[in-house]
């Protein structure tokens, strides 16, 4: 029989670890041979499980016939690029080798390598050392999802057209990587097969989960792509809306639930809000038997929640808004944090107050399922354009696609102006064909953006947090790849230290406190929470602080009606605690709300709430 493979997709923090952690449990404790692999580059297999799994095949300590692994982006651009120089090295003269192999340490070898590595469980043999019954992709948020399932057929062009060029791709030569070619070519026909794949949907009953469910199944239809199943996460029952707050919750998903029965008829599943979190193997078990069975929940009571007396008066807002605002130098401000956590609705609250304040303000967004223009309720274009209603505030979105057409057009311009010959150009045209050009224009883009001075405040909306944290280094990284003349073929010396000296610029920037703040946007859970202290980490190995901590959807204790939401607000009260030992920097809480935040009239409300109306004393506007 051949192995089944299963994706779990969707909108970032709906429950797509844990519903197919769950799923795991169950097909291993079957008895079938089962496999959990991550291509999220912030990956929380290893906290959900409660064990190490990291960048190898990993049993399951507890659970019989259970594998994990996380793929690693750096070690797989490692493995890869050591397979693909092997023959190479054997072959040609060192010099040689050494300029292929400082082609191949750009940034956009790492997206490819780690795909690479995604293919390689596709296409893996019946007749290998651990042959699985199931494979089951726990995949990053949709949008980068998509670019993932995108790259087999893109980079089959790719490698077709450069074999018929140059010979050289960006990942290496075309004829040493023919191989990876029809692997892609295999790995895209299992993906078509609805014999052997399915692509299920995790939703919560919510208008933005809904869209961006309905995108990705369109662009997937692109693909060939069509076998596709639905979870819908995160519902309120029916005996927890005695409390008016979740009653008015459960009204609002109420009408999502008819709208996603109408407007996505696919095989569907439903699976309750729940009062704790998920962890463990034994609380999957439980939550398989939820899902799979129909059994109710009865893994966690609320008296078995421990209650912490830690002091909750978190809310900050003097010191917070003095983070957020200018005074005296022009400010960029990057809300971060894992997939659907809230960053859209924290940096378009942040942007409409600041705003209102009278500074000068662009609201930005680098994540390619970009929701700005829904939460704002008015469109949002590729170029900055004034938001109607809100003076002093501008909108754009950076589109990979749209980058790239223009990134292409102004580096062969370039080129031509300085004279380069045909033959040169066409090179240059094969080179910039390639799918990693995508990532360099969003991060060209990116650069672009944060280096004008025409904006006393720019408001950056972050892709979630392993995406993120690879836009917000490639400028170290491309700034180290310039020192040792890796574009040398794409562009001159000046062009290099003109380059170089703009990098820099960006760099100290975000560096500067004074000028920059990195604000985390997370739940209070546990995954949210590390997934950012992790980052945080990271960040501090470029020289990057974190300024600001945003603790978002806290349930107000005066909520705590019932025993189920009095159990979830001792869960928030725990994790609020956690969030002021691990990070010492101000706290601001965004309650909880009965419906979804949208329009410009709820975020400048919700912003004075927080905020506050007024900018605080000794804050010196500019614009």
């Amino acid at each position: 029989m051949s192995t089944c493979f299963i994706f779990f997709s969707g909108k970032g923090g709906v429950g797509k670890t844990s519903m197919a952690c769950a799923t795991a449990v169950r097909y291993a404790d079957e008895g079938q041979r089962t496999l959990i692999v991550t291509t999220d580059p912030a990956s929380n297999l290893a906290d959900v499980f409660e064990q190490t799994i990291g960048h190898k095949i990993t049993p399951i300590a507890v659970v019989p016939n259970l594998w994990a692994m996380e793929i690693d982006p750096d070690q797989s651009a490692k493995e890869y690029r050591d397979r693909a120089l092997a023959p190479i090295r054997a072959a040609f003269p060192a010099q040689m080798v050494q300029v292929i192999e400082e082609q191949m340490s750009g940034p956009c070898t790492t997206e490819v390598a780690a795909f690479d590595r995604f293919t390689d469980f596709l296409d893996m043999p019946a007749s290998s050392a651990q042959p699985f019954d199931i494979v089951i992709f726990d995949t990053a948020p949709t949008g980068h999802t998509l670019r993932l399932l995108e790259l087999p057929a893109e980079w089959i062009q790719s490698i077709d057209s450069a074999a018929a060029g140059s010979g050289q791709t960006c990942i290496g030569p075309a004829a040493a990587i023919q191989d990876a070619k029809h692997k892609y070519e295999r790995a895209l026909a299992v993906m078509r097969d609805p014999a052997q794949a399915t692509f299920t949907f995790v939703l919560h009953p919510e208008a933005i989960a809904i869209k961006e469910t309905k995108r990705a199944i369109a662009e997937l239809a692109k693909l060939g792509i069509h076998t596709h199943q639905l979870i819908v996460n995160g519902i309120i029952a029916r005996e927890e809306t005695g409390n008016q707050l979740f009653a008015a919750r459960a009204e609002m998903q109420t009408g999502y639930l008819r709208q996603i029965a109408a407007e996505l008829p696919l095989p569907t599943r439903r699976m309750s809000l729940l009062a704790g979190e998920i962890k463990g193997v034994e609380r999957l078990r439980a939550v398989a038997g939820m899902f799979f069975d129909g059994l109710k929940d009865t893994a966690l009571a609320p008296e078995h929640v421990q209650r912490f007396s830690a002091d909750l008066s978190l809310l900050d807002t003097p010191s917070a808004a003095a983070r957020l605002t200018p005074n005296g130098h022009n400010r960029t401000i990057f809300f971060a944090g894992k997939g659907g956590v809230g960053k859209t609705v924290a940096s378009c609250t942040t942007a409409v107050w600041l705003a209102r304040q009278g500074y000068r303000t662009l609201l930005l967004t680098t994540d390619p399922a970009a929701h700005l223009g829904d939460v704002l309720g008015v469109p949002v274009g590729d170029k900055a354009a004034r938001v109607p209603g809100v003076p002093n505030l501008w909108a754009a979105k950076i589109d990979p696609k749209v980058a790239a057409e223009a990134y292409k057009a102004r580096i062969l311009e370039d080129a031509r102006q300085r004279g380069r010959p045909p033959e040169a150009l066409s090179v240059m045209a094969e080179e910039l064909d390639s799918p990693c050009t995508e990532e360099m224009a969003a991060f060209d883009r990116f650069i672009d953006y944060a280096s004008q001075k025409d904006w006393p405040v720019i408001v950056f909306d972050t892709a979630p947090t392993g995406h993120t944290l690879r836009l917000l280094e490639l400028p170290v990284d491309w700034s180290q790849q310039l020192d040792i003349k890796i574009f040398a073929s794409v562009d001159s010396a000046a062009a290099d230290d003109v380059a170089k000296a703009r990098f820099g610029q960006v760099i100290a920037m975000m560096r500067d406190p004074e000028r920059s703040t990195f604000a985390f946007v997370m739940y209070p859970e546990a995954t949210p929470i590390l997934e950012a202290y992790r980052a945080v980490e990271e960040l501090r190995t470029v020289g990057i602080e974190p300024g600001l901590v945003v603790a978002n959807m806290v349930i107000p204790e005066g909520q705590a009606t019932t025993p189920f939401v009095r159990a979830r607000r001792a869960m928030h009260e725990k994790y609020l605690a956690e969030m002021t030992v691990r990070f010492p920097v101000p706290v601001v809480q965004i309650p909880l709300l009965p419906g979804e935040v949208k329009g410009l009239d709820m975020l400048a409300e919700l912003g004075g709430q927080v905020l506050g109306e007024k900018v605080p004393s000794g804050v010196v506007a500019i614009g």
